[in-house]
């Protein structure tokens, strides 16, 4: 069956091969209505339009490239859910590469996506390497760092302020009356912003004076496994505590289940508290302290930014960084 033409598409459309063109890439001089009549009438004649030939007559493709440490929790595909949907119409199309959790990875993930020279770039957290961020500053496109407020951003910066979050936790359970806290966390050393949740947390700890009583550490990327294993770990050494603060809602999940099985009563003796707002917390049978990140919302507004500074014509947004402020709920 022979392929379909853009000037079959044009001339189905009333208007002219450029500006199909130009209709099919997402151009902002193309208005909504011309638009939605050439895509109608590409998808009538099942036309598939050659984006190599566009980039290297453009020198850009219409592709979004998004770097993310993991997939395997929850937080980053909703992530990428939010990217998707943000830039759903118009004519950019999100790919993905995962570092997990390596600089040098990340590092080579990017130069070889900035190779295929995307429309722009979204990457995670604000704490690559020098060369990094200069191959970044290098690439001439609009750069959007995610998730992470703590830092200098390149370009445009959306999150939320993990060390922040870690204190603003912190004062909450205080103010709930707890003492003896605890701190399970997985792959610290590489998961930087939960470490930063944990520094703000030690923080608002010795503003009262305390500190946290025992710490239990996982190389490993988090799960509930590694939770529920360092929580059992941890009571087994130190049954005294009345909180215990986990990287992320993943390893508190498994804290839960931890105390299910000694016979721990949670809330009443040990509150378990982590990050992230996962649904699979909140189902729990048991009650977990948490801070909601807004993770999609985050993609959306990501998006937003990048599309809004592919079509400025060199005027870039005035808002350059979105602050998000999550939620504490399950103190109480």
């Amino acid at each position: 069956m022979r392929k379909s033409t853009l000037e079959e598409v044009a001339a189905a459309a009333g208007v002219s091969k450029m500006t199909a063109s130009r209709a099919l890439r997402g151009a902002a001089d193309v208005s909504k209505e011309t638009r939605a009549k050439v895509l109608q009438q590409a998808e009538r004649l099942s036309y598939v339009g050659n984006r190599l030939a566009l980039s290297l007559s453009s020198q850009r493709t219409n592709l979004v490239a998004v770097v993310v440490p993991s997939m395997s929790n929850i937080v980053f595909p909703e992530m990428l859910a939010g990217i998707s949907a943000g830039l759903r119409g118009s004519g950019m199309q999100a790919v993905f590469g995962i570092s997990d959790y390596d600089m040098a990875k990340e590092r080579e993930i990017i130069r070889d996506m900035l190779s295929w020279r995307p429309a722009a770039i979204i990457v995670t957290g604000l704490d690559q390497p020098a060369e990094t961020v200069r191959m970044l500053q290098s690439a001439e496109i609009p750069v959007v760092q995610l998730m992470d407020l703590d830092g200098t951003p390149i370009d445009f910066n959306v999150g939320l302020s993990h060390g922040k979050a870690g204190e603003e936790m912190a004062r909450a359970l205080l103010a709930a009356g707890r003492r003896r806290f605890g701190y399970i966390g997985s792959a610290i050393d590489r998961d930087l912003r939960a470490g930063k949740r944990k520094a703000g947390f030690e923080k608002a700890l010795r503003e009262s004076g305390l500190s946290f009583v025992a710490e239990r550490f996982n190389a490993a990327y988090s799960s509930v496994a590694h939770g529920k294993r360092l929580t059992m770990s941890m009571l087994a050494a130190t049954r005294d505590l009345d909180c215990i603060y986990y990287s992320n809602d993943d390893m508190a999940t498994g804290g839960a289940f931890a105390c299910l099985e000694l016979g721990v009563s949670s809330p009443a003796d040990i509150l378990i508290a982590g990050f992230n707002g996962l649904d699979v917390a909140r189902a729990l049978p048991v009650r977990i302290a948490t801070s909601i990140s807004p993770r999609r919302q985050m993609g959306e507004a990501a998006a937003a930014l990048l599309l809004a500074a592919s079509r400025s014509d060199g005027n870039p947004p005035s808002e350059k960084i979105i602050v998000f402020d999550p939620e504490i709920t399950g103190v109480d």
